[in-house]
C-alpha cells in the first residue's frame, strides 16, 4: 500500500518518504481515578469529579525521526483537521509524507484540504492497536492526568501542553514508544 500511494506523486519529488501516524485525543476535566501507592496502613485520598469540558490534542508522529507535531484544539472535526494537515506540511515540508490515520469521519470528509507532500493512508477499521500515537495519549494520561482534578479547561491545557513538550523533547522515548514495525517498511531515503 505504500509503494502504491507513494507511486501518487510527482515524479520529480525527490524528497524523501516519511511515515507518520496521527490521531487526535480527548483531555478533560472529568477525573478518572487508578490505583495509587500509598504508606502502609495509609488508605490515600484520590479526588474525581464529572465535569464535562474537554480539549483535543491532535499528534502526529514520526516514529522512525524520533520527532511528532502537535496543536490543542477545541475541537475534533475538518475545520480543525485541516488546520492540523497544514501544520504537519510545514513542519515536515522537506519530506513526502504518507500520514496514517484512523477511519474517522474528518479524516475521509469531502472538504477535508490534503497538502501536496501528504497522502493518507487507513488503518482497518476497529484496530486501535495498531496506531502507535495511542501509545501517546496513555502516556500523557498515565504520567499526567490520573487522580488529578482541573479547576479549569485551561488547567487541562496547560498540564496537556506540558505532557506533548516532555515526549517531543525526548526523541529515545518517543521512538520507543511509536516505533511499530508496519511503520519499518521503508528506508528514510527512499524515493
Amino acid at each position: 500500500m505504500v509503494e502504491q500511494v507513494n507511486q501518487s506523486r510527482d515524479p520529480c519529488d525527490r524528497r524523501p518518504l516519511l511515515l507518520m501516524a496521527g490521531d487526535e485525543g480527548r483531555f478533560g476535566r472529568i477525573g478518572e481515578v487508578r490505583a495509587c501507592w500509598s504508606p502502609e496502613g495509609i488508605r490515600p485520598t484520590v479526588p474525581k469529579q464529572q465535569v464535562r469540558q474537554y480539549i483535543y490534542a491532535y499528534a502526529a508522529v514520526a516514529p522512525e525521526l524520533g520527532q511528532m507535531t502537535c496543536l490543542t484544539l477545541p475541537y475534533a472535526n475538518t475545520k480543525m483537521m485541516n488546520l492540523f494537515l497544514s501544520q504537519i506540511s510545514l513542519e515536515f515540508a522537506d519530506y513526502f509524507v504518507i500520514l496514517q490515520l484512523d477511519k474517522a469521519s474528518w479524516h475521509r470528509s469531502n472538504c477535508l484540504n490534503v497538502p501536496e507532500n501528504i497522502r493518507l493512508i487507513f488503518q482497518p477499521a476497529h484496530s486501535p492497536e495498531l496506531m502507535p500515537v495511542e501509545h501517546i495519549w496513555e502516556d500523557i494520561r498515565e504520567n499526567h492526568f490520573y487522580n488529578q482534578v482541573f479547576q479549569s479547561l485551561d488547567q487541562v491545557e496547560d498540564v496537556l501542553c506540558q505532557g506533548l513538550i516532555q515526549l517531543c523533547s525526548d526523541c529515545d522515548r518517543l521512538r520507543s514508544l511509536t516505533f511499530f514495525p508496519h511503520l519499518r517498511v521503508l528506508p528514510l531515503n527512499a524515493t
